[in-house]
């Protein structure tokens, strides 16, 4: 009797783990990182305050909080240079705007003297980038924000300066992810993606729906754990590319 309590307990303690990893596996998101580079200008430094990052998706807008808010010397970013601005997560969906939220303290140093660059209330209050993107669940994404401080800084009739920011952005598809259903089920515990020695896995939800993002673009063998004595099942040459999710669609155990 003893006995049987014991492995009723394990058992339930078991299917709380196990349910709480599935419910966190099926709200996988997209990783993005948004950082900062600059095309090189004329001048000794620009230095851009930059405060937050505001992202639009559908009618939905999240802001950002940045690694590090503040003032920004642009011409420290040149050459391939950059510097990661944040670092997060997003729900999956189409991402229509980024909006770069500039502080006041905003200069430019010309021929060893500074000036302070005025720049419009319409851009104070944001500066909206268009990026019309599609984020995908399990897929890590990098927008590198470009800021071209050569033709961003306006030399006004009166030796004063204007800031009149010229910018684009880059998005790159850094992974791919692979996703499925097994069927039935309660057939499968573990799902792997394996390149060589590189091993990514997952529990499947309730539902046996499963996704394995942050995977480099190549070829991978997908293993199925089964439960009991159900053995393996085992999928060979399923290829990844960046930017997108293989679907394996139905496995049948």
């Amino acid at each position: 009797m003893k006995k049987n309590l014991i492995w009723v307990l394990l058992l339930t303690v078991g299917s709380i783990i196990l349910f709480a990893c599935n419910k966190e596996d099926s709200t996988q998101d997209a990783h993005v990182q948004f950082r900062l580079t600059d095309a090189p200008g004329a001048f000794d430094a620009v230095y851009v305050d930059i405060q937050s990052i505001e992202v639009k998706a559908g009618e939905n807008s999240q802001t950002i909080t940045l690694v590090r808010p503040g003032i920004y010397n642009l011409l420290d970013f040149t050459n391939g240079l950059d510097t990661l601005m944040a670092d997060i997560s997003l729900a999956p969906g189409r991402l229509n705007q980024i909006r770069l939220i500039l502080g006041s303290d905003n200069s430019v140093v010309v021929g060893g003297i500074s000036y302070p660059l005025a720049t419009p209330s319409a851009e104070q209050s944001g500066l909206k980038l268009n990026v019309q993107y599609d984020l995908l669940a399990g897929v890590s994404y990098t927008y590198t924000i470009d800021f071209d401080a050569g033709r961003s800084i306006v030399l006004l009739g009166n030796g004063s300066y204007l800031l009149k920011p010229v910018i684009r952005v880059r998005t790159n598809a850094v992974n791919g992810a692979i996703r499925g259903d097994v069927n039935p089920d309660s057939a499968a515990v573990y799902v792997m993606a394996i390149s060589g020695t590189d091993t990514f896995g997952t529990i499947p939800t309730y539902r046996g729906q499963f996704l394995i993002g942050g995977l480099a673009s190549g070829s991978y063998q997908v293993v199925v754990q089964g439960r009991d004595n159900l053995g393996n099942l085992t999928i060979n040459a399923v290829g990844v590319t960046n930017g997108s999710v293989t679907d394996l669609g139905s496995i049948e155990f």
